[in-house]
Parts: C-alpha cells; sequence; structure tokens
C-alpha cells in the first residue's frame, strides 16, 4: 500500500484537522456511489479509509511514524491496534454512517441515494441552453443599443399544453420506477451494500409514460417556431462579450423548464476608428507644410466634431488626446480616449512650383534632394518639348 500521508495528500506533520479535512475530500472524489462500477476507485476509497484510521489515532500515527505500515498490523489484518479492518468494521453501520458522522445536516452522503436513502423523481429535464451571435456596428456597442434577436426556438406544445399526450387522453405513472423517474440496483462490495440510482428506462427518467403521442409535438411536449427578442446591449460591449438571457432558451420536454439564451456579440471593424481597450485609435493625415508650420483642422468623433489644433513642428506617428471620447467601462464608470495619431502624407505628384519651391528650401538647408536622375515624366516631357 502507498505511503498513509500520500494516499491523504498530506505532510507527515500535518494536524489532526488537517488530515480530517484531507478525507473528507478524498472520500468524496472516491466514493463509490460517485464512481459507479468502477473497481479502482473503489480500492482506492477502501485504501484512503485504512489511511485515515490510522493517522486519525494519535497512537497508531506515532506506531506508523516509527516503524511504518508494519507497524499498526500491515494491511492484512491482525498485529496491534486493530489494524486490518475492514471499512465496514471501521465505521460501524457501514458507509452510511462515516458520511451521516461527517456531513450531518447536509441531508447525509453528499452524492445523494447513500445509505439507502431514496431520491426524489427526475421529472422533465430543463431546456437545452442556446446560442446565437449579434452582430453590431462600432457606433451600438460603444453607445449600446437595442437590436433584435432572431433564431429557431423550441417552445411549449400548446396543442398538448406541453404534456405530450394526445387529444383526450393524458401520461400514466410508469409501472417500472413508480413515478419516481429513477431506478435504485443494490450490490453487495467489499465495503459493504451499496445503493445505486438511474433513470428509468421505460419512461426516460420522467416517471410518466405517454400511450397516445400528441401530434402535432410527436409526444415531445415542444415544437420549433421562430422566435424573435429584443435584447437590450450595453455601452461597452466588444467581440466576444457574452448576454445571458435567463428562461429565454429552449423549452424542456414535456412540461421541463426553459433554458438559458447566451448572445454573443461580434463588433464589424470600423472604416476610421481601431479599439484598443476602451480606448479608440484614429489616424490624422496632414500634409508636410501643415507639418512643419502647424494647422488647425476638425475632426470627426462618434460624439461629434472635435477641433484639433496641429502645432508647428509636429511629427510622423505624434499623438493627441481627447479625453473620455473612447468606450465606456462596461463594468465600472467613464470612458476611455480618442487618440488622434498624426500620418503626414507626402505627395507623390509635384507641380513645376513646388519642385522648385522643394528645391529651394533644401538649398537653404543644405540638404541633398533628388536621385540624379529625371523622372519619367520629365523625360515624356523633355521628348515632346
Amino acid at each position: 500500500m502507498a505511503d498513509f500521508y500520500d494516499l491523504l495528500g498530506v505532510s507527515s506533520s500535518a494536524s489532526a484537522d488537517e488530515i480530517k479535512k484531507a478525507y473528507r475530500q478524498r472520500a468524496r472524489e472516491l466514493h463509490p456511489d460517485a464512481n459507479p462500477d468502477d473497481a479502482e476507485a473503489e480500492g482506492k476509497f477502501k485504501e484512503v479509509a485504512r489511511a485515515y484510521q490510522v493517522l486519525s489515532d494519535a497512537k497508531q500515527r506515532q506506531r506508523y511514524d516509527q516503524f511504518g505500515e508494519a507497524g499498526v498490523g500491515g494491511g492484512s489484518g491482525g498485529g496491534g491496534g486493530g489494524g486490518g479492518q475492514s471499512a465496514e468494521d471501521m465505521f460501524g453501520g457501514g458507509l452510511g454512517d462515516i458520511f451521516d458522522a461527517f456531513f450531518s445536516g447536509s441531508g447525509g452522503s453528499p452524492f445523494g441515494g447513500g445509505g439507502g436513502r431514496s431520491r426524489g423523481p427526475s421529472g422533465p429535464p430543463r431546456g437545452q441552453d442556446l446560442e446565437t451571435v449579434a452582430d453590431l456596428t462600432l457606433e451600438q456597442a460603444v453607445f449600446g443599443d437595442q437590436i433584435s434577436v432572431e433564431l429557431k426556438l423550441p417552445v411549449a406544445c400548446g396543442d398538448c399544453d406541453a404534456t405530450g399526450a394526445g387529444e383526450g387522453t393524458k401520461p400514466v405513472t410508469c409501472s417500472d420506477c413508480g413515478g419516481a423517474g429513477q431506478v435504485q440496483r443494490v450490490r453487495q462490495s467489499l465495503l459493504g451494500q451499496m445503493v445505486t440510482a438511474s433513470p428509468c428506462g421505460r419512461c426516460g427518467g420522467m416517471g410518466q409514460v405517454i400511450a397516445t403521442p400528441c401530434s402535432a409535438c410527436r409526444g415531445q411536449g415542444r415544437v420549433t417556431v421562430d422566435k424573435s427578442y429584443q435584447v437590450d446591449v450595453p455601452g461597452g460591449v466588444d467581440t466576444g462579450s457574452t448576454l445571458r438571457l435567463t428562461g429565454r432558451g429552449a423549452a424542456g420536454p414535456r412540461g421541463g423548464g426553459n433554458g438559458d439564451l447566451y448572445v454573443h456579440m461580434r463588433v464589424s471593424p470600423h472604416d476610421h476608428y481601431v479599439r484598443e481597450g476602451n480606448d479608440l485609435i484614429t489616424d490624422v493625415g496632414i500634409s508636410f507644410a501643415q507639418a512643419a508650420l502647424g494647422t488647425s483642422l476638425t475632426l470627426e468623433t462618434l460624439d461629434g466634431d472635435e477641433d484639433l489644433v496641429i502645432p508647428a513642428g509636429t511629427q510622423p506617428g505624434r499623438e493627441f488626446t481627447l479625453r473620455h471620447r473612447g468606450v465606456p467601462h462596461l463594468q465600472g464608470r467613464g470612458r476611455g480616449d480618442l487618440i488622434a495619431r498624426v500620418r503626414v502624407d507626402i505627395p507623390t505628384r509635384l507641380s513645376d512650383d513646388e519642385v522648385e519651391a522643394l528645391t529651394s528650401y533644401a538649398k537653404g538647408r543644405d540638404e541633398v534632394v533628388g536621385n540624379g536622375k529625371e523622372g519619367l515624366f520629365s523625360r515624356i516631357k523633355s521628348a515632346f518639348s
């Protein structure tokens, strides 16, 4: 058998409370009710129970620390300290009692159905959760909007009032499970008597069977229709944001509750703005002369026009920040910023006067300009002159 401390996942210096807490956690994970028909888990549960029996007793723990498993009678019965007891011997009344002791006040075994307790009826299952994608403009994402979402949605059948039974009939109690929706199976194991529950095969866990199905829904108690919902989108959402509409998903079969609807946002790219977190970035194109001499221009923002002053000597890439003109904080107050990034546009064609002016400017600064070759248009012009 493995080291007892390793089995419980604690160190050799762990306190009694830490050992008890670790055992409770491991017992939950390995309990046969949580791992039906799993022989490996069942064997591991037995080992964990044995480890706890030794380490929870101060004298046995001392012997174990000094001599190992041999000091507490090994794992095969006999020996000092009552070692080798079965799990059922250790806990008196069997597995149900240990969980009653550990989880008293919480309804017995944390897995349900333990200790011979019966579960309530399963009943009609809840409907499925559904997902859909909503396409938004950047303006809608920034300021919020009410949008329409359309989808195909299973809803309760009106012809049979969601019972699934045909006209003039009604569901009857399942004879196999007595309306519980579950059947229990009792089996003997190394750990004693185990009780497991599973959905009834005859009624599918519904607790009722239908002799004459409804013709509209074919006994399902629900039909699929085209449905439209109005969804309030808050300002600040982004691609990947999800809104949950509780109870707006598919109706459950035969009267089961509704699932939820998850609306995933997808924001379309904008022609002028790029979003970075809650900030908006836009490029502002100016000429070489405007960058050198300065200018004033009108900047179009999502909130309206703003005056932007470009000082003389502005370099390409310089950023101007307009506070609180960005995207609202979805989980807080305020908005991000609008950042205007300067782009200096270099002309690709110049008139003769512009060439002359720039050449004169370059000479005045002792700058070398041109590549020593005439351009294509100059050569064409010379050929016809």
